[in-house]
Protein backbone atom coordinates (compact mmCIF):
# COMPACT_ATOMS: atom_id res chain seq x y z
CA UNK A 1 0.00 0.00 0.00
CA UNK A 2 1.18 3.34 -0.99
CA UNK A 3 0.52 7.11 0.25
CA UNK A 4 -0.68 9.39 -2.24
CA UNK A 5 -0.74 12.62 -0.47
CA UNK A 6 -2.64 15.39 -1.97
CA UNK A 7 -3.01 19.23 -1.45
CA UNK A 8 -5.97 21.01 -0.46
CA UNK A 9 -5.56 24.48 -1.07
CA UNK A 10 -7.18 26.34 1.62
CA UNK A 11 -6.59 30.18 3.67
CA UNK A 12 -5.51 31.80 6.94
CA UNK A 13 -2.24 29.55 7.62
CA UNK A 14 -4.10 26.29 8.33
CA UNK A 15 -1.95 23.07 7.74
CA UNK A 16 -3.58 19.52 8.30
CA UNK A 17 -2.01 16.23 8.06
CA UNK A 18 -4.64 13.96 7.37
CA UNK A 19 -4.53 10.13 7.21
CA UNK A 20 -7.30 7.43 6.54
CA UNK A 21 -10.11 10.02 8.05
CA UNK A 22 -7.39 10.65 11.53
CA UNK A 23 -6.25 14.17 12.07
CA UNK A 24 -2.08 13.38 12.86
CA UNK A 25 -1.10 16.58 12.89
CA UNK A 26 -3.29 20.61 12.63
CA UNK A 27 -1.10 23.62 12.86
CA UNK A 28 -4.16 25.70 13.82
CA UNK A 29 -4.62 23.52 16.46
CA UNK A 30 -0.69 23.69 17.83
CA UNK A 31 0.04 26.89 16.40
CA UNK A 32 3.06 25.36 15.01
CA UNK A 33 4.42 23.01 11.59
CA UNK A 34 5.13 19.31 12.83
CA UNK A 35 8.41 18.41 13.52
CA UNK A 36 9.32 16.16 10.57
CA UNK A 37 10.56 12.78 13.10
CA UNK A 38 7.32 13.34 14.90
CA UNK A 39 4.83 13.09 11.75
CA UNK A 40 6.93 10.33 10.01
CA UNK A 41 6.59 8.53 13.11
CA UNK A 42 2.74 9.12 13.26
CA UNK A 43 2.24 7.85 9.59
CA UNK A 44 4.38 4.82 9.92
CA UNK A 45 2.74 3.96 13.13
CA UNK A 46 -0.59 4.54 11.29
CA UNK A 47 0.64 2.37 7.85
CA UNK A 48 1.80 -0.53 8.75
CA UNK A 49 3.40 -3.13 6.52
Amino acid sequence: MGINPKLIRSSGGVFEVVLEGELLWSKKGTGSFPPEESLLAAIKKKVKP
